[in-house]
């Protein structure tokens, strides 16, 4: 148990939160280069020089600005004014590069895969409908032209129609771009990447940044205005990837009387926020014969002025609980802008997402591997040794990320399944998934609590309309079968709500070239402190054939993924309760934050884990220093956030 802080320290503690600490060294300060051949003054005019002589130079602050638009395997960046404290960054010019880098990575990845380039390399273009949209579309067909690729506009799309792009006939273009920036606000937007092989890595995305750094310094930072949009190629893939969605729910349900429309008798709610997502309402769920009367800002707008599309958001899952309940529905939901996420209410309004929506899945993806019988994978002593229950599993891995809770563990493996804890962040999740299918290990399922999820029938694509679809067919079959008296929820009544939970927010206060740095240290140093003993009670945690090193759960395979961002999650325990919670530090990489996950089996119990790492570590390891600390100094004094 941590010792309790006294209130007249934390009040002073509360009061220098906010103290910011410069974070430098030589190495930061200065960057190497030995073979570039170009230096810079304001105002981005480039003036090209012998540079190759120097070690030492400064890097225009502009052309770093495009590699750190960077996000993971996304590109994200402040496209309008509007926010506070925030300039425009992703700019016509910076998209432009960042588009030409993506179509000569595409060109080189023929050349190297295949040995030849076609004569026309086909890109195409879709966006969700944020007011940048169209002076940045602008800019990435003008991008793909000088790399030499054929531009093809699919207009306001989702992000998984533009990976079905590269696969339904006749399309199959040879990559796909979505420009969006999920749930962010409209001042944002951003880049994702896809290939017939699904959506870039991190790693391939910043080799394409690092690319498109170089072409914006070699040029005068002015996208090309006069370019020929008559040789980009409108088409309407949509409509063809809303015809694919409906087929399989009519094959999948194959309905004994109205096998065109199963879904004849279902009243369905739709919000997806103003954003991509209305489609959904009328080119699939109509078409079936749902009743979708009462759904929810259908209406693409740029601005969301209603609530944030996201399938997290308390408001957009209230209103869509509050419209299931007036209009006695089945069935509730709620997409993200782009469609690749997304949430459900049940008939009852209850709302159906994180782990919650995770538990569905599993019942579902569990429930149809017991149906086809699927033979029990191979298990490995060291998943025996951390899980024992492994022995029960039928057939399937659920791979999660490692913010999922204890009751969710213990609800798919009462299931036959194996849950496989992995790191954050949605690409990690997919490609664990990937690389266990890869090893022989059957892994149908793979989500992470924002709602991103990845099904091996579905080419591993995170598609919230996928999963929605899979949810529908589910709620049709429990009709038919007559076992539908609870709805969809029923499937999951089973699965206990942890008591206590909570998620804080560490911000790093340094310049943002150092922020990244900055984070790495401060959660390495709470790595060593757990590994030190000096947290009682605290335990690094592991997970089956994953071991925690290097900043969060490796791989044990011969070629483990690459490491991100740094992470650890951390067992909780103490001599009154045994083990009764987690917590998990991370740095975004996203923002320059530290996120800070707790759960706990016990009332209170997240403050009590909260004081413990203010106390015994931020404290004493001087790792307050650069850091905006405030969020978890409230939290330990209070209990709230906010």
């Amino acid at each position: 148990m941590a010792t309790t802080t006294s209130t007249t320290s934390l009040t002073t503690l509360h009061k220098n939160a906010h103290k910011t600490y410069c974070y430098s060294s030589p190495n930061a300060l200065a960057f190497k280069r030995n073979q570039l051949n170009f230096t810079y003054r304001f105002k981005s005019t480039i003036i090209l020089s012998s540079a190759t002589k120097y070690d030492e130079f400064i890097v225009d602050e502009e052309v770093e600005k495009i590699k750190r638009l960077q996000n993971g395997s996304d590109v994200r960046g402040v496209a309008v004014e509007g926010e506070k404290g925030r300039t425009v960054d992703l700019t016509p010019p910076a998209v432009e590069a960042i588009a030409q880098s993506f179509g000569e990575w595409v060109i080189n990845g023929m050349k190297t895969e295949q040995g030849y380039v076609k004569d026309i390399v086909k890109v195409s273009l879709g966006r969700d409908p944020r007011i940048s949209g169209a002076s940045l579309s602008a800019a990435v067909f003008s991008g793909l032209k000088r790399a030499g690729c054929s531009a093809y506009d699919m207009g306001l799309a989702t992000t998984p129609a533009c990976f079905m792009s590269t696969l339904l006939l006749p399309f199959d273009y040879d990559a796909s771009i979505m420009m969006t920036a999920s749930h962010l606000p409209y001042t944002r937007n951003g880049l994702k990447f896809f290939t017939p092989n699904g959506g870039l890595r991190s790693t391939e995305v910043e080799e394409i940044c690092g690319n498109a750094a170089r072409i914006y310094a070699n040029r005068l930072a002015k996208v090309s205005t006069s370019v020929n949009m008559a040789a980009t190629t409108k088409v309407d893939f949509m409509s063809t990837y809303a015809k694919h969605l409906r087929d399989i729910i009519k094959e999948r349900v194959n309905h004994p009387v109205h096998f065109e429309t199963p879904l004849k008798g279902f009243k369905i709610i739709v919000n997806p926020g103003n954003g991509s997502g209305g489609f959904f309402t009328w080119d699939v769920l109509d078409k079936l014969g749902a009743d979708t009367f009462g759904s929810l800002n259908l209406e693409p707008d740029g601005m969301f002025p209603n609530h944030i599309p996201n399938p997290e958001d308390k408001v957009a899952m209230s209103l869509t609980r509050n419209a299931v309940l007036e209009q006695s529905a089945d069935l509730g939901i709620v997409f993200d802008t782009d469609v690749d996420r997304s949430g459900v209410v049940d008939n009852l309004g209850n709302a159906i997402n994180g782990d919650r929506l995770i538990a569905l899945m599993s019942a579902i993806a569990l429930g149809e591997a017991r149906h086809q019988g699927l033979r029990r994978a191979p298990i490995s002593p060291f998943t025996l040794k951390f899980n024992p229950a492994a022995l029960l599993f039928i057939g399937t891995n659920i791979v999660t990320d490692a913010r999922t809770s204890m009751a969710l563990t213990q609800f798919i493996t009462k299931r036959g399944g194996h849950h496989c804890l992995y790191r954050v962040g949605y690409r990690n999740v997919i490609d664990k998934g990937i690389q266990l299918n890869k090893d022989g290990i059957e892994t149908h399922l793979m989500m992470e609590t924002s709602g991103h999820g990845a099904l091996k029938e579905n080419h591993f694509l995170d598609d919230g309309a996928y999963m929605v679809v899979k949810i529908i067919i589910e709620m049709v079959r429990m009709k038919l079968a007559g076992s539908d008296n609870e709805g969809i929820g029923g499937l999951i009544k089973e699965l206990e709500d942890p008591a206590d939970s909570a998620e804080l927010r560490i911000n790093i206060t340094c310049e943002p070239r150092f922020a990244k740095q900055r984070g790495a240290q401060a959660i390495e140093t709470f790595r060593n402190y757990i590994e030190d003993g000096r947290l009682e009670g605290w335990e690094l945690d592991s997970c089956g054939d994953c071991w925690v090193s290097e900043g969060c759960l490796v791989d044990s395979n011969d070629e483990p993924a690459a490491i991100d961002a740094n992470m650890y999650r951390a067992k909780v325990s103490d001599d009154e309760h045994g083990q009764h919670g987690w917590i998990h530090v991370r740095q975004s990489i996203h923002n320059p934050n530290i996120a800070v996950n707790i759960q706990s089996f016990i009332p209170g119990g997240c403050q009590t884990i909260a004081e413990a790492l203010l106390e015994k570590f931020l404290l004493v390891s001087d790792m307050d220093e650069g850091l905006d600390i405030s969020q978890i100094v409230k939290f330990a004094e209070s209990g709230r956030i906010g």
